[in-house]
């Protein structure tokens, strides 16, 4: 394993320069939003991140802050074993909330009356169009695009093919589990990695079933009256035929529930294999081996009469919102609004998203230059258009029942894919809408 190792000065220069940019208005007069800023108080606020992968990035970037504004960050890791949803009114029940809560979108619309501040006159609401208004109240702050599909490893497949890799070129998963086959011929003898983890397989990749379908809405309605039949639903059979051939070249086949991320993300990137399904955010994982220069994110290979295998699923993903109880004070929820501004209008707090992060940025006026090879495929798509929406109401418990109790199991062939429909569909009889 050639694991690269983090920068020890990454946290000093980082306070230095904010320090130089006086505190938090470096890059703008807007960094701070139009009350008083709380930067150098020494108030202290909490952030839950619910985005795991970048947890030692979060903690850097808490120090080297503190260090410019006096305002202490405690950067706390969201349990990967139970729901955000689960882990917030646990906090709530205490009375001990966090100042700023990383979410997903759906849980913008779930918390935001109850729980979430009015972010609508803040300075940068006039840089995006993906923050979430609930009632007439802008609640949810973007903290990035994603977007989801096959991770490749050009250098990895030209090596073999002696070709010029076109993901164009195996949109249809007979093209692509031909590359595949040409790929074991020349010496790969597995090409595919899967993540094992269940927020990958119900949460990403189980979810494309519903967010390919014609009207995501009404399909995921049908299933929760216990009237769709998921078996003989076309998009369902396309996108687990594919899973099928991608289990079927899968190095890890045999124990693939049990296989590890690191070891995944290191094999795509050192290129002992050639494919892997994920999203931008797996850059952060990918950025710590000795990887290859030419990767990038592709559609999902589908046999399919529509247009989904030219797309990528995605668009705004994790969003925050500022606690609004009277369990923090003015003074914490002025730091938290600071803070947001920061994110948006410093350079450093630029950097941290897109450098340090490697996140697209969800606002007109953030640099995208300095992207990873993955976000600047999702860029490229984003730009075009060619995103396929997030489908952002899914019951709570999807991605651990799915996830976990059901496409784990398929993932270890130990269901078959008619086993797989009536659990998935057993599960949608007595599962919990979310109201929107």
């Amino acid at each position: 394993m050639k694991k690269k190792l983090l920068s020890l000065t990454m946290v000093a220069a980082m306070a230095a320069s904010l320090m130089a940019c006086g505190g938090s208005d470096g890059a703008s007069d807007s960094s701070t939003s139009s009350s008083s800023s709380a930067s150098g108080s020494g108030v202290s606020i909490t952030i839950m991140n619910s985005k795991t992968e970048i947890q030692t990035q979060f903690e850097e970037m808490a120090e080297a802050y503190e260090a410019a504004t006096g305002v202490h960050v405690e950067v706390y890791n969201a349990d990967t074993d139970t729901t955000v949803a689960s882990q917030v009114a646990t906090k709530y029940a205490s009375n001990d909330p966090y100042t700023l809560t990383m979410v997903d979108a759906k849980d913008i619309y779930s918390l935001s009356d109850d729980y979430a501040y009015d972010l609508s006159n803040e300075d940068w609401v006039s840089h995006t169009t993906l923050g979430i208004s609930v009632n007439d109240r802008l609640t949810g702050f973007p903290f990035c695009v994603e977007a989801r599909g096959v991770i490749y490893n050009a250098d990895a497949i030209e090596a073999i093919t002696g070709e010029t890799f076109d993901p164009a070129s195996v949109a249809t998963l007979d093209d692509f589990q031909a590359l595949l086959d040409k790929l074991v011929a020349g010496g790969m003898e597995k090409p595919v990695a899967v993540l094992s983890e269940y927020w990958s397989l119900g949460a990403h990749y189980f979810a494309e079933v519903y967010e390919q379908q014609p009207d995501p809405d009404a399909f995921v309605n049908s299933l929760l009256a216990g009237e769709e039949d998921l078996a003989s639903n076309e998009k369902f059979n396309e996108l687990m035929d594919t899973f099928d051939t991608l289990i079927e070249y899968n190095y890890a086949r045999g124990s693939a529930a049990n296989a590890d991320r690191e070891e995944s993300s290191m094999m795509l990137a050192e290129g002992d294999v050639a494919f892997m399904f994920g999203g931008n955010w797996d850059w952060s994982v990918l950025n710590q081996y000795d990887y290859t220069e030419n990767m990038g994110i592709m559609p999902v290979p589908e046999n399919t009469s529509d247009d989904t295998n030219t797309k990528l699923v995605g668009g705004g993903s994790k969003y925050i919102f500022v606690d609004s109880s009277d369990a923090t004070s003015d003074e914490q929820r002025q730091a938290a609004l600071d803070f947001l501004n920061w994110l948006v209008s410093d350079a450093e707090g630029n950097a941290f998203l897109t450098e340090q992060c490697a996140l697209v940025p969800a606002f007109d006026n953030i640099d995208a230059s300095a992207l990873d090879p993955l976000s600047l495929s999702v860029k490229s798509y984003a730009d075009a258009g060619k995103l396929i929406p997030n489908y952002n109401y899914l019951p709570d418990d999807h991605m651990t029942v799915v996830g976990q109790e059901i496409m784990q199991k398929y993932l270890d062939e130990a269901m078959t894919r008619d086993e797989l429909v009536t659990a998935v569909q057993d599960y949608f009889k007595t599962a919990t809408p979310i109201a929107h």
